[in-house]
């Protein structure tokens, strides 16, 4: 398992290990402060995202780079929609998705797909199995953080399925830490959907 997980960076350089940890120790902390309601959440997420969209550049996976890009700039919207305040108490709140909501959420599903399927057309990719993944778990992680912005408790829901999606297909990709990193963000995003589903029941009391 080790090996597995391990192996591929035999032929690394130290830069892409050292900036792999970085995208592992952020991604992780982010995860851990959305989990919190901290807005910690969103600069933590954006040096992991920024980092990534390089790696992923390098290693040639077109499809979560454009992915990581829209994160970061989701982290920026969803950085704001977290700071605003009306006197001393945050307005926005944790909530459930309603019908139009939920519309809204599965048209970026498949908007996302066309899209992330263009964009590896558009590079002359051959589409394989891991790249159909790819696409796949892209929608569910882009309507993840546009969900998560408005602090609607899906956005765990879909976290979690996205999560467990890519836990071998980063592996398989020679991406190890980040495929364990994916272990780490199932787990959390298992207890942070506890966490908001308590604090959501507290305050419909």
């Amino acid at each position: 398992m080790v090996d597995f997980f391990f192996d591929v960076y035999k032929d690394a350089t130290w830069w892409f290990i050292f900036l792999e940890f970085v995208v592992f120790v952020f991604g992780i902390l982010s995860v851990w402060y959305a989990g919190k309601e901290n807005i910690l959440v969103y600069p933590t997420g954006i040096i992991a995202t920024v980092i990534t969209v390089y790696l992923l550049y390098v290693t040639g996976y077109l499809g979560d780079m454009v992915l990581n890009g829209y994160y970061s700039l989701m982290s920026v919207f969803g950085w704001y929609n977290w700071s605003r305040v009306d006197g001393s108490q945050n307005t926005l709140k944790i909530s459930r998705t309603t019908t139009k909501e939920k519309w809204y959420g599965f048209a970026l599903f498949i908007i996302t797909l066309g899209v992330i399927y263009g964009v590896y057309r558009l590079f002359g990719n051959e589409i394989g199995p891991e790249n159909c993944i790819d696409i796949l778990t892209s929608g569910i992680f882009f309507t993840a953080m546009y969900y998560m912005a408005l602090k609607k408790i899906e956005n765990w829901t879909l976290w979690i399925i996205a999560n467990v999606i890519s836990i071998p297909l980063y592996a398989y990709r020679g991406l190890g830490m980040l495929s364990l990193q994916f272990i780490v963000f199932t787990v959390l995003a298992i207890q942070a959907y506890l966490s908001w589903k308590k604090m959501l029941e507290d305050e419909n009391k």
